[in-house]
């Protein structure tokens, strides 16, 4: 299996996940499981969606399920990009493709800044982490090399670059963001052609 096939099944797999209707912890759990396999091969991301920009990481939709019940994003580090402080307000999956990258929790002092919480976790290729209200929403990801474009596959529990957030300044406070999405155009996962020909040839 090699290509775009790897991404089709992964999103075939995620379906039926949550066509059973599990609870978060199993979706996590589970759906974790399927992540890893997906960012164990760095074979099947097509090229538009794994360009660097010079100023500001990417982050491309690679499927939204028509319900919006889940999403699956490429995010593109060029060297030494970073995000601000913020949340997701839905479960996320975090699978590391390419490069590596450092997530740093963050929680409210005393005073009610946003301070890091915790030790800082080092994803590499193959790794997952997972986000959520329930196990650690708020945190700052940069990409962990300074020399080169390192690429996260992320799994949410909504259409998230249509999901109200918000960031957390270092003052305090929040304010509220809405990512939207990098790409015009999504990976055509359903063309089967070539393999239904390869079969009854």
């Amino acid at each position: 299996m090699t290509g775009i096939t790897r991404l089709r099944d992964f999103v075939v797999g995620f379906h039926r996940l949550l066509d059973d209707r599990p609870d978060e912890p199993r979706i996590l759990r589970e759906g974790g499981a399927l992540l890893a396999q997906l960012v164990a091969q760095d074979d099947w991301l097509p090229e538009p969606f794994a360009r660097p920009d010079p100023t500001y990481y990417q982050q491309h939709l690679l499927y939204a399920d028509a319900s919006e019940r889940f999403s699956v994003v490429s995010f593109v580090w060029g060297p030494g990009q970073a995000t601000p402080v913020h949340d997701h307000t839905v479960w996320g999956l975090i699978g590391m493709l390419r490069g590596a990258e450092i997530s740093q929790g963050y929680g409210p002092d005393a005073d009610g800044c946003w301070q890091p919480q915790g030790a800082p976790v080092h994803l590499r290729p193959g790794q997952v982490e997972a986000v959520s209200p329930r196990v650690g929403d708020v945190h700052r990801v940069r990409n962990a090399l300074a020399d080169q474009v390192s690429i996260s596959i992320h799994v949410y529990g909504a259409n998230i670059g249509a999901v109200a957030r918000h960031t957390y300044p270092a003052e305090g406070g929040r304010k509220r963001f809405v990512s939207g999405y990098s790409n015009a155009v999504l990976p055509n996962l359903w063309d089967r052609s070539a393999e239904v020909r390869a079969a009854t040839s």
